[in-house]
């Protein structure tokens, strides 16, 4: 839950990817998503995604976090064996 989205940066060779909370916002709800537009592959195949959440000292972190766990538990992003989740 970074409000900066750049957990995963480094594993992406970029800058911060757009956070599946910030996407939501411009796209309406969660509901308008789709895994693709959220999950980014980095080195050696590591899948990404960034949860994100409200500004820092704004709103509850752990919001953004259960939104984005839901999602992707309802868009099958734990179907494939993965290694490890956190």
């Amino acid at each position: 839950c970074d409000p900066k989205a750049d957990s995963t940066r480094l594993i992406l060779h970029a800058k911060a990817q757009n956070s599946i909370m910030q996407m939501a916002a411009e796209a309406g709800s969660v509901e308008d998503l789709e895994l693709e537009d959220v999950l980014k592959v980095g080195y050696r195949d590591i899948k990404c995604v960034e949860s994100g959440g409200p500004e820092p000292g704004v709103g509850c972190a752990g919001r953004g976090v259960i939104t984005a766990i839901n999602f992707l538990e309802e868009e099958g992003a734990y179907e494939e064996d993965l290694d490890c989740v956190f």
